[in-house]
């Protein structure tokens, strides 16, 4: 798998969208946000249900998820939520505990299984991991939002210059 190619494709597949641009830069928000907390085998249940709530665009959201989320960001993501919520919080989860669930995520268990090796990493860890995830995704959630709001406002503009001068349309 070429890594340029998938990152292209995405992308072409995300400028392709069409609806409200409002909804669809809330849906990327969103798909950002939960694309970077450390909910592995949640985000796309995640999504589903965040974007149907806030009546915004799933499909965004989802594209935004597999962009954030993906084999290279995840050591990243789950080490930057250790440390940061190890400062935002009172409890001290080391990388070694978070390295032995990561090699078992990895090895592509069940749902089951993936389950059971995140709730076996104990509370103190998961509050660790969500309030540092949390605040590792907020500047990302934002920025996608106006970033993606002002992309998704210029491709409905270049949709509406171009059908509007279509040859042979009569206006």
């Amino acid at each position: 798998m070429n890594p340029k190619r998938t990152v292209k494709y995405f992308c072409i597949k995300f400028t392709r969208l069409q609806g409200n641009p409002h909804s669809l830069a809330i849906g990327t928000a969103i798909g950002t946000f939960l694309g970077i907390v450390p909910i592995t085998p949640f985000h796309t249940i995640a999504v589903i249900a965040a974007t149907f709530v806030t009546r915004t665009s799933t499909i965004a959201g989802y594209l935004a998820t597999l962009l954030t989320c993906n084999p290279l960001t995840y050591i990243p993501q789950y080490y930057l939520s250790i440390v940061i919520g190890n400062i935002l919080t009172p409890y001290n989860f080391t990388w070694e505990k978070m390295q032995e669930v990561l090699d078992l995520l990895f090895a592509k268990p069940s749902f089951k299984e993936s389950v059971q090796a995140l709730s076996g990493i104990g509370s103190e860890a998961v509050i660790v991991l969500l309030v540092g995830g949390a605040a590792l995704a907020f500047p990302f959630t934002i920025a996608s939002y106006f970033l993606s709001l002002r992309l998704f406002i210029r491709i409905k503009r270049k949709r509406r210059e171009k059908h509007i001068l279509a040859p042979g349309k009569v206006l």
